[in-house]
């Protein structure tokens, strides 16, 4: 019996879509799958970085770029909305021709919505069934009506979070009608618990679109000037991305993949990032104690904080608000509390292997 062939394509939204694609991908193989990968920039290079020995195509991403100032995020992507139709045309033709070359059984796509067809076995990832917009209800509602419409067009929409309370992305992942075809697969994530010794004070992680990333990038290395503890400075960008000056004593690298970055997690009294959901999903999955500081103006990030802050999971701090002693004496109170949690994740393996059989019959 032949291998399943499957397409896995990731949206170019910074790097959480590509990184939580990681253990389905790792699982998809194990399964005996001959896994594709489709993507450009940032996010190709990463991923050949974890899967040297996996196939690549060529695709063009959605190539969203952000507000440099805090207010206006919702409307800036209102502007982009034409280049999002245009490109998600683009997915389908392009789907078109490589299905015709590879005739793959199952496309996977992680939140890319034009990549869809009746010829193979297709599959949508997202958290967000409920969009947060920023604007008012209004505008939730009408894209939530248009997020649907792409949705039902796939066999099945996969959310990676738990079905029931607790779970990690509240009315991101749980509104109160949700389309026919979602299955909820356990929250992702590629990293493991280990036992390790403590080796760092703060561990840094940058990420998300420019020009929020290196603007985030510049206040923290200011910030560090007046710190003196042990700090790493992970930046979110490819290898051989060009340094940064660094006056203060800090270690500073630019990508950390998935093993080194489960070791240095683990090694950091404390971590701070922003409140992109992969990392949520990284940073349960370790039981560790982290300060999120959503991107500004960014209403699903700060929705999130938000709700594991209110949830006892996570502390929280706007950009505006960040100030080192101050926002880690602060943190030091907080309870982080993941009791509520079945450790480790592992719900997706029994989705995709059923799926894989499902489909070898």
């Amino acid at each position: 019996m032949s291998a399943l062939k499957i397409l896995v394509a990731p949206l170019d939204w910074g790097l959480g879509h590509a990184t939580r694609c990681i253990p389905i991908v790792n699982e998809l193989v194990s399964n005996g799958c001959a896994v594709t990968i489709a993507a450009e920039g940032k996010v190709l290079q990463v991923l050949r970085e974890e899967f040297p020995r996996l196939s690549f195509l060529p695709l063009k991403g959605y190539r969203i770029f952000y507000h440099k100032g805090r207010n206006g995020f919702a409307f800036k992507m209102a502007r982009q909305i034409p280049r999002i139709i245009a490109v998600i045309s683009y997915e389908q033709a392009w789907l078109r021709e490589v299905m015709e070359e590879h005739q793959f059984d199952m496309v996977i796509s992680d939140n890319r919505y034009g990549l869809y067809t009746k010829r193979a076995y297709s599959v949508f990832i997202t958290h967000q069934l409920n969009i947060k917009t920023g604007i008012g209800t209004w505008a939730d509602r009408w894209l939530r009506r248009i997020n649907y419409w792409y949705i039902k067009r796939f066999d099945e929409c996969w959310v990676p979070d738990f079905e029931e309370v607790p779970n990690l992305a509240g009315v991101l992942s749980h509104p109160l009608v949700a389309p026919p075809n979602v299955r909820y697969l356990g929250p992702l994530s590629r990293l493991v618990k280990i036992n390790t010794e403590k080796k760092y004070d703060l561990v840094f992680i940058l990420s998300g679109p420019e020009p929020r990333r290196s603007l985030w990038e510049r206040a923290l290395l200011k910030e560090l000037h007046r710190y003196r503890g042990r700090v790493l400075l992970i930046r979110g960008l490819p290898e051989d991305a060009p340094p940064v000056a660094v006056a203060a004593p800090v270690e500073v690298i630019n990508f950390a993949a998935s093993e080194a970055l489960n070791a240095v997690i683990q090694q950091a009294e404390w971590v701070i990032c922003r409140s992109g959901y992969t990392s949520v999903m990284d940073l349960v999955q370790l039981r560790q104690k982290a300060i999120l500081v959503p991107t500004p103006g960014q209403a699903e990030q700060e929705y999130l904080a938000q709700w594991l802050y209110s949830n006892n999971i996570f502390y929280t701090c706007t950009e505006d608000a960040f100030s080192l002693p101050d926002t880690i004496y602060r943190a030091a109170e907080f309870p982080f509390d993941f009791s509520g949690f079945s450790l480790p994740f592992s719900g997706y393996k029994n989705t995709i292997g059923e799926l894989v059989k499902l489909k070898l019959q």
